[in-house]
This record gives structure tokens, C-alpha cells and sequence, in this order.
């Protein structure tokens, strides 16, 4: 297995999974629309995304966007996106990935990584914990829907 920061090299593969994960979400398929948005990323430059692979077959990804702290003064990313195909579950990609994702963190001084999950996303969850993150218990998160 190999764990990359996808290019546009990686589209079509990134892609593939990008939709797989929205369909894990519940949105209709959409392999053109995944395909635009995620060409759009790597060509603005606006989020980061690493990728497992192995051969020619993409096994995950996961997407970060910067942010800031302004208590801290200082970066924070927030873990948007993390997905592994079916077939690739249970075999470290999920860990891999955040592990990486933390290396890059620390790697721009970043203050923290932020995500979130499912309340029902159990697996999701005991990795999350496994690897030190901890579930907020201070702040509520509030969202404004737009659209």
C-alpha cells in the first residue's frame, strides 16, 4: 500500500472514492458532480487530500481544510472527509490516513485537528478515540443550514 498527497494524477481515483463516500452519506450518485468538485480543490489549492493506494486501486482518502484558531493564534485543520472502500476495511487504511493527516498537521504548526462523525458511526469512533482524539463534552455545535 502506498499513501500519497493526491494530484491531479489522482482525480479520477479520488473521485470514485469522493462519491462512494457522499452515497455512504445518503446523496444520489453523482460521479461527474465528485469529479468537479474535487478537481476544483486540488487546482485551487483550498484543501489537502491523501490517499491509500494499492497497485492501481484507490482504497481511501481523507480531505483536510485549513482553519484557524484565534485563542491559540494560530492553524487548526479540520478532517472534513474520511472514507475506505468496503473491500479495504479492517486493514489499518483508515489509521494510516489519520495518521498522516496528524504528521501533515503538525508538519504546518498547526494547533489541532477537528472532525466529526455520526452518533451511530461506532467503528468510526473507537478509532477516533484509539488515536487521541477526544469527544467534546464543553461546546454544543450549531450549524446554520443554507441551502
Amino acid at each position: 500500500m502506498k499513501l500519497l498527497r493526491a494530484t491531479k494524477d489522482n482525480l479520477t481515483g479520488v473521485s470514485i472514492l469522493f462519491n462512494q463516500y457522499r452515497m455512504f452519506y445518503n446523496q444520489v450518485e453523482d460521479i461527474s458532480g465528485a469529479e468537479s468538485y474535487i478537481r476544483e480543490r486540488l487546482q485551487q489549492e483550498d484543501s489537502i487530500i491523501f490517499v491509500m493506494k494499492e497497485g492501481d486501486t484507490y482504497l481511501g482518502f481523507t480531505q483536510l481544510y485549513p482553519t484557524f484558531s484565534s485563542i491559540s493564534m494560530k492553524k487548526a485543520w479540520i478532517l472534513n472527509d474520511l472514507y475506505v472502500h468496503e473491500e479495504a476495511r479492517g486493514k489499518g487504511v483508515a489509521e494510516s490516513l489519520l495518521n498522516r493527516a496528524k504528521a501533515f498537521a503538525l508538519e504546518t504548526e498547526a494547533v489541532s485537528i477537528a472532525l466529526s462523525t455520526a452518533p451511530d458511526n461506532l467503528p468510526a469512533q473507537r478509532l477516533y478515540e484509539k488515536l487521541g482524539y477526544e469527544r467534546d463534552e464543553q461546546f454544543y455545535h450549531y450549524e446554520l443550514n443554507l441551502a
